[in-house]
């Protein structure tokens, strides 16, 4: 298979396959998913931040006409401060439960109003938006190198799934039947598909600028990580839950160490 198929099959991967994945949470009992979700959530945390400092930074750092260092870590700040402005218009919100503030305020009640109607919508298109972003940053991983590409891949893919479930858990509460919920939420996962496309073709002649993308994939990781993720966790205080947090952590940064090493 040539670099284009990897990369088209790697983003169905990220976006459409982990819907599904998603999908398949819903039909657990609600004990069950409430139970599983944090442990899912404690593991993308140490798959972002693996792909962030043991895979995209240093190939960023070490990337073709990169002479000062300080352009790359100048990147990976603006793009924090990137994403935190696309949060703040409610475009970048990652929801990993069944009642996600940002879209579904407490006064919206979907079943009766219109309101509902529109955090759906609101989360669909914040979703495309990002799965586009996604695919661009995992098309620029594997043109820098194929290993790369499959921890971004990976990393993407881990987190996707508990945001996937948060979002079915609005759309259903905005009023969608499990039907459209899950059809909608396929079509919007499919502009992974479409980023990766016009990064493969946009950047595949612009090797220079490969090392800027990974940086503002590493800061999309990071801030993922840090600003949307760790928070929920520090919900859970007790001893053997942050024991639980910490091991699923390193769990999945050895995950990236393992497969970034073990490719290379």
């Amino acid at each position: 298979m040539n670099l284009l198929g990897w990369i088209i099959l790697f983003s169905l991967f990220g976006g459409a396959l982990s819907v599904v994945a998603a999908s398949g949470f819903l039909l657990m009992p609600e004990t069950w998913r409430t139970r599983a979700l944090p442990h899912f959530v404690s593991f993308a945390v140490g798959a972002l931040l693996g792909a962030a400092f043991l895979g995209l930074l240093p190939h960023a750092l070490a990337g073709p006409g990169v002479v000062d260092f300080h352009n790359i870590t100048l990147a990976v700040l603006l793009g924090l401060l990137g994403f935190f402005l696309l949060e703040k218009m409610v475009l970048w919100r990652h929801c990993h439960v069944d009642h996600c503030e940002a879209h579904m305020p407490e006064h919206a009640h979907a079943d009766t109003n219109q309101t509902g109607q529109a955090a759906g919508t609101l989360i669909l298109i914040g979703d495309g938006i990002h799965n586009f972003v996604d695919g661009v940053l995992i098309a620029a991983a594997f043109l820098t190198d194929f290993h790369l590409g499959v921890v971004t891949s990976l990393a993407v893919a881990a987190h996707e799934i508990p945001q996937e479930v948060g979002d079915f858990a609005v759309l259903l509460h905005s009023g969608f039947s499990r039907k459209k919920a899950f059809l909608y939420n396929i079509l919007a996962s499919l502009t992974t598909v479409v980023g990766a496309l016009l990064g493969y073709f946009s950047l595949g002649d612009m090797q220079h600028i490969l090392p800027y993308i990974l940086a503002i994939a590493a800061s999309s990781f990071i801030y993922i990580a840090v600003a949307d993720l760790i928070p929920g966790l520090h919900k859970r205080v007790q001893p053997a839950a942050t024991v639980q947090q910490a091991t699923l952590i390193g769990v999945g940064v050895l995950l990236i160490y393992i497969v970034h090493s073990t490719l290379h």
